[in-house]
């Protein structure tokens, strides 16, 4: 396996790997997330969109505040009025392919897709851009993809050895223990889903301005389902999370690379999907679950 596919499984891997923290930290709080596919929806538009019309920082920024706004939504859906995780989640990824389409005509005059966006400058990795067999997978680099590297020993280091991820994780083991210690189990709970839509967010708009150069209706392609996948296929554990995903990666790299006379196209970028399939059916049931994940809480037994 040479450094080019390499470098095209790990940006593949990226919008995978960004959903799966971002479903990690909220079910780490309590709260399933299966709104990610449509916080990747709407941060992919808005980060189109801020990138367009002010530049790539500015489309970073609309990303990730679009997908923290929907994940608002979720929270209050299910923190406040205990509605099902899974029913608002699914809601969520309704409202935000018919949103997406409404702003784009508005916006773009035109339903599916966006004008060209404007991208960050990509980098180099110093010392390592002059091993030659390295070359393709440490030059031209996007920023956003070192970021989400950053993020998985940042979320690992926040969630075991702060004051705040512990009481977060506490919160999705055992919020009512959590409570008699003085824990805010609601305050907990909205900051994990508020951090998991702003990573969802970011996902989005890696997709429609680093990777694609455009918004386009549908790009996401399930990535937010897949994501979840990964989660659990790393026990939700951020560096597993990371192995999940460049095997995902791995995946969608081959099943783009692939050419065959014989195979039917669909069948080669049946793939990672395919894959998302069998892990799930291998690995489920022996994933650990944080015990409260999915449970509605209320305040004193109430």
């Amino acid at each position: 396996m040479d450094a080019e596919m390499l470098a095209s499984a790990l940006r593949m891997s990226t919008p995978v790997l960004l959903a799966a923290l971002a479903g990690l930290w909220s079910e780490r709080s309590g709260v399933v997330n299966i709104g990610l596919e449509g916080m990747m929806i709407i941060g992919s538009f808005w980060g189109a969109y801020g990138s367009y019309a002010y530049g790539p920082f500015w489309g970073l920024l609309f990303g990730m505040v679009a997908g923290l706004l929907l994940a608002a939504i979720h929270a209050v859906a299910t923190v406040k009025y205990k509605v099902d995780h899974v029913v608002s989640g699914v809601a969520l990824n309704i409202l935000a392919l018919g949103l997406t389409r409404f702003l784009c005509i508005k916006i773009f005059n035109q339903a599916t897709a966006s004008e060209h966006t404007r991208a960050f400058a990509t980098l180099n990795i110093p010392l390592l851009d002059h091993i030659g067999f390295l070359k393709p997978l440490v030059t031209k680099v996007s920023p956003v993809i070192i970021l989400a590297l950053v993020l998985v020993p940042l979320s690992s280091l926040v969630l075991n050895r702060t004051v705040f991820g512990l009481r977060l994780r506490s919160v999705g083991e055992n919020p009512l223990a959590a409570d008699t210690l003085g824990v805010n189990v609601f305050l907990m709970k909205y900051a994990g889903v508020l951090i998991s839509g702003a990573l969802a967010g970011l996902a989005g708009m890696f997709l429609s301005v680093e990777h694609t150069g455009m918004y386009v209706e549908g790009m996401t392609q399930g990535k937010g389902y897949i994501g979840l996948a990964a989660m659990i296929f790393g026990n939700w554990n951020p560096a597993g999370a990371l192995g999940a995903s460049l095997l995902f990666g791995f995946a969608e790299a081959i099943s783009i690379r692939a050419v065959s006379s014989v195979i039917p196209y669909q069948f080669i970028k049946m793939i990672p999907y395919a894959l998302t399939l069998a892990v799930l059916a291998g690995v489920v049931r022996r994933a650990v679950t944080p015990a409260a994940d999915g449970v509605a809480y209320e305040r004193g037994g109430e």
